[in-house]
């Protein structure tokens, strides 16, 4: 499969999945107002990978800004992610690297590591 990469933007994170190894970084500043439409084609992307069982997939989350509707639609991807690891035995990790002065950032990763149901690392940069 094809990767996906998508240039981040003053509004959007740099998306940079990297389907033959497994890898996918997102990274950058995620408020953009509509955040259904911009993750419409990644989400489209990602169900398309996880077809296949039994892949490794490792995520980064390297943000340094999201707002709640973005917060969303990476609760989806996760989601998405646990799902894939359930039934078609894939092996996830999620790296959530988060800046040691910005402690909304940990906190909102901790959130999601509390309820996620794959491995799900917190990473100070």
């Amino acid at each position: 499969m094809e990767n996906l990469f998508i240039e981040a933007t003053n509004y959007t994170p740099q998306i940079d999945f990297q389907g033959k190894i497994g890898v996918f970084n997102i990274s950058g500043d995620c408020y953009h107002e509509y955040t259904t439409e911009f993750f419409r084609p990644i989400f489209e992307w990602l169900k398309k990978y996880t077809n296949d069982a039994g892949k490794k997939i490792v995520v980064n989350f390297k943000l340094e800004y999201f707002n709640t509707s973005a917060s969303r639609r990476f609760q989806e991807m996760i989601d998405i992610l646990e799902e894939y690891q359930l039934k078609k035995k894939g092996q996830i990790v999620i790296n959530w690297y988060y800046d040691k002065n910005s402690p909304d950032n940990l906190e909102a990763g901790e959130e999601y590591a509390k309820f996620a149901k794959v491995k799900f690392n917190l990473l100070p940069l």
